[in-house]
């Protein structure tokens, strides 16, 4: 059976931490969605389509004898949101979405209690039809209400009466003349009646996670996060169809870091392609039942590949910087689950383009390391090694007391990139995997090397010319183990991490708390230049970072006898805990990063979507890694006394892999028929 998201996550309103008295409703389309709504009926606040435009009415219903709403009962389910109001003589009961294909819906019922007849109104969000955007192009909204166009804009409710209005305003590009007259003629089929409407848009929506796998374990958090982050990829989930975004990709956040005035938002916004976290995305939806998104994920990363090989953020009609990422790792990744040849032979060309677009642009003469010349196209601004050189000094946006430096993030990535290449090169019979084979080898030598300090036991950025080490304690320092490159002889780098040092109440910390410029919310030496939200490489905590550590963690741990298991479930628990407001474990409320010391929320972009987690339960919880042809299962010991994950399908074959809630065995069901079993938790081989 599956997973029903709305049941599970159902909970009470859910608001922004910096506009606490508007309302968050996360029924979002493939390209229109709300920011956030204001406490009243129909759809105002901020609304967006594709990019940031901050619309700030497509309706609003109004009653003649009521002035606001605020005192809602409103209840948040993924799929909508439900607000109850009643005052003197009035009674409102309203559900409200989106829908796929970006239809706004309202479903109200008013209700006359009093003595006195009221009128109910009808505010379009613009006279003519249009709305403009922010990047070239014109919206055009078409209003129904129970069914039909919408003709009317007031309804008189007597005493007793019952008002039942089902009002859609659907939006399109102004030139989509076919797709306007497809959806309209859907309007007219499903929302004629609130009820109904609502009901067809529930069984809707659930059908995205009826092909989700599902996790239940005797951990409630741990099984309701796994939903949580199901619910951030299909909020998240974007076709804009046009320009250089034609094709189904998932975006950081439909929340920004960008301000609030109508049709003039400016500043930074994540409804659009980072190349940055797609390869994390690539990581938790391989293990989606249907494996398309591999491919549109790869042709929109493909559309937006610069003419050197470099992936760049784009919208619609821009491009901007190119993000270090790991996407040539994840593509093999992805492949490894779903075995599908022409996603292979599609992705090769593309993965080898973008390995020697790297050494051409960020290669030097005297080692196979990567230099990084521009401190925030690793995701990482500011992290604390590149002033190292220069005593750390208080204006750090001073280019002249900055270094670049051979990155260990930007190398583990290189070498991962180019590893995946050569198994990719295998994969399709490429006669050049050798040439990668041999290019990985000497960049992990290289890292291993020059980067590990075997005093300190860390892994250390170097200064681009001399190779010194900048000896900083960065968080990325314990990347090598995420990259598999590591040993029992680095295990004082893991044991750093588990120490005083890095021991924050909210885990892992950007840099270790003895960096002179450690602060855990944010600024720069008392300094906020960023802002209150700002991000600052220098003490907060980030998912991106702490998923990619566990990754390490539990990868390490696997190596080496399960040494670490441990320690990965109890910073496993924390980063659990982190997706919830004020780590609460009942409202869902994943950001950017975090004040590390308290857990507090820094930045207010809510279901944020640049780290991964699924990945993490399936290879570590769960225990499954893939291999050509087979799977082994090796499950961590984290404490749980039951898990059961089913409907995972690898190379073709559904998997179930359980430890069985009363005889305490391990089991492996491929197709529908038990492969391997042991008692307790163990190793296990099967084949597909």
């Amino acid at each position: 059976m599956a997973m029903v998201i709305d049941k599970i996550l159902e909970g009470r309103r859910r608001r922004l931490r910096t506009n606490p008295e508007k309302v968050l409703m996360n029924a979002s389309g493939l390209r229109l969605w709300a920011d956030y709504l204001d406490v009243e009926p129909g759809f105002s606040g901020r609304i967006d389509f594709i990019h940031k435009i901050n619309i700030p009415s497509l309706f609003r219903v109004g009653c003649s004898v009521v002035k606001e709403y605020e005192g809602s009962i409103i209840t948040w389910k993924p799929s909508h949101i439900s607000m109850i109001f009643e005052t003197e003589g009035v009674s409102l009961k309203e559900q409200k979405f989106i829908t796929l294909y970006d239809t706004a819906v309202s479903c109200m019922t008013w209700e006359n209690t009093g003595d006195g007849s009221y009128c109910v109104t009808f505010e379009p969000g613009t006279e003519d039809g249009r709305f403009p955007t922010t990047y070239g192009k014109t919206l055009t909204v078409v209003y129904f209400c129970n069914g039909e166009r919408l003709n009317k804009r007031e309804w008189i409710v007597s005493p007793g009466e019952k008002l039942e209005l089902c009002v859609a305003a659907q939006v399109c590009l102004e030139e989509e003349t076919e797709r306007i007259e497809a959806v309209c003629r859907e309007i007219k089929k499903k929302f004629r009646c609130g009820k109904a409407g609502l009901d067809i848009h529930i069984k809707e929506y659930q059908t995205w996670f009826d092909k989700v796998p599902e996790f239940e374990s005797d951990n409630p958090m741990i099984d309701k996060t796994w939903a949580y982050r199901w619910f951030i990829f299909r909020h998240n989930m974007m076709e804009p169809g046009t320009g250089n975004l034609k094709e189904r990709y998932f975006c950081e956040g439909r929340s920004h870091k960008m301000s609030k005035t109508p049709y003039m938002p400016e500043g930074w916004e994540f409804s659009k392609l980072i190349p940055l976290s797609v390869p994390m995305h690539m990581l938790d939806l391989r293990w989606y039942q249907e494996k398309e998104f591999g491919s549109s994920i790869l042709h929109t990363m493909r559309e937006n590949q610069d003419e050197n090989g470099e992936f760049r953020c784009a919208k619609v009609n821009w491009t901007g910087n190119p993000y270090a990422n790991f996407f040539s790792w994840s593509v093999w990744q992805y492949f490894l689950v779903s075995q599908d040849k022409a996603f292979a032979r599609e992705a090769l060309p593309v993965m080898k383009k973008q390995v020697d677009a790297w050494k051409k642009v960020y290669g030097n003469e005297s080692d196979s390391l990567l230099i990084q010349y521009v401190h925030q196209l690793t995701g990482m601004e500011y992290q604390p090694s590149y002033w190292y050189f220069h005593g750390f000094p208080l204006n750090c946006r001073d280019e002249k007391q900055f270094t670049p430096l051979k990155r260990v993030d930007r190398n583990v990535y290189h070498y991962l990139n180019t590893l995946g290449t050569a198994y990719l090169c295998r994969s399709c019979q490429d006669p050049e995997e050798g040439k990668y084979r041999k290019e990985a080898e000497q960049i992990k030598n290289e890292i291993l090397d020059k980067m590990w300090d075997e005093e300190s036991g860390f892994f250390y950025d170097l200064h681009y010319r001399t190779d010194e080490k900048a000896f900083v304690k960065n968080i990325v320092g314990a990347f090598p183990f995420f990259a598999g490159i590591t040993g029992e002889n680095h295990r004082k780098c893991l044991e750093t991490l588990f120490s005083e040092e890095f021991d924050t109440g909210c885990p892992f910390p950007s840099v270790s708390k003895n960096c002179p410029v450690f602060t855990p919310e944010g600024g720069w030496m008392g300094q906020f230049f960023k802002g209150r939200n700002g991000c600052i490489w220098n003490g907060p905590a980030w998912p991106y970072a702490n998923s990619i550590i566990l990754d390490g963690i539990g990868r390490e741990s696997l190596a080496q006898g399960h040494v670490w298991d441990k320690e990965f479930a109890r910073y496993f628990l924390k980063y659990t805990r982190l997706h919830y407001y004020g780590g609460d474990g009942q409202t869902p409320y994943l950001v950017e990063h975090y004040n590390s010391m308290t857990g507090e929320c820094i930045s207010d972009d809510v279901d944020y979507s640049h780290s991964y987690y699924i990945d993490l339960v399936v290879r570590y919880i769960a225990g499954v890694s893939v291999l050509p042809g087979k799977i082994i299962v090796e499950p961590l010991a984290i404490g749980l006394k039951y898990f059961c994950l089913s409907n995972l399908s690898i190379q073709g074959h559904r998997i179930r892999i359980c430890l069985e809630k009363d005889s305490g065995r391990l089991t492996v069901t491929v197709d529908g028929t038990e492969k391997a079993a042991c008692d307790g938790l163990g190793r296990l081989e099967a084949v597909l």
